[in-house]
């Protein structure tokens, strides 16, 4: 069987570092799907405004060739324990496939690209190749009686974020909470927690930089990537 990318999607993340870790937990940034070329077809997506959210089946790009684990240590454990790869959503796997749930905003005509489904909530990379979409359908995809392991345990954790004005006011108006909700959700890797570490990540053309101590991270500066 061959599987090829159908779409790209492009947004402001611009490095694996800060992505949220699933699917719908900052809203804030909108992301484009731009399809390829044998599949760039309006009529391909005839119906599809008729829904409100869209699952996307998609390539962990940056982990190909990587290998796979029969255990990983997931974030939300600390980065501690182990359990099996099939027991949680982490990169490393056999086939690097992941599956997200997006809100669909809008359908858009985009130039050469045609038309392009513009949808927030999305956890990828810029420039991730799309390989399936399909509609989310409540009635059979939402189980809201369902088991979610630690996954349940840790739904609320989040850090206090510290942004004084005068960095905050680099930030374009429209990206300043988008950027607090990434850093409440803890960018940095599990295994690392050192008060004195300075951490950083690229969002929206600017390189943002952070420390954390205890529950509390303080931005340290933002600066113009491209400067």
């Amino acid at each position: 069987m061959e599987i090829k990318p159908i779409a790209y999607i492009k947004n402001d993340y611009s490095s694996k570092f800060g992505i949220p870790r699933q699917s719908g937990i900052v809203g804030g940034v909108v992301s484009k799907i731009v399809f390829c070329g044998e599949y760039r077809d309006a009529s391909a997506l005839r119906g599809i405004e008729e829904y409100s959210h869209l699952w996307l089946i998609w390539g962990f790009s940056e982990n190909e060739g990587k290998g796979w684990s029969p255990t990983v240590r997931p974030p939300r454990l600390g980065g501690n324990r182990r359990v099996g790869v099939f027991a949680t959503r982490s990169p490393f796997r056999p086939n690097p496939i992941g599956l997200s749930c997006v809100k669909l905003e809008r359908t858009e005509k985009d130039g050469d690209n045609g038309v392009v489904l513009c949808v927030s909530g999305a956890d990828m990379l810029s420039g991730t190749p799309i390989y399936d979409i399909k509609p989310y359908v409540s009635y059979t995809d939402s189980v809201t009686d369902a088991l979610c392991s630690f996954a349940d345990e840790h739904k609320y954790d989040s850090l206090n974020v510290i942004i004084p004005e005068k960095l905050s006011e680099k930030l374009p108006e429209d990206r300043r909470e988008t950027v607090e909700k990434i850093l409440a959700g803890d960018p940095r890797p599990a295994y690392q927690d050192d008060p004195d570490r300075i951490y950083g990540f690229g969002f929206a053309g600017y390189e943002i930089r952070f420390k954390v101590s205890g529950d509390t991270l303080t931005v340290i500066s933002i600066e113009d990537a491209k400067a």
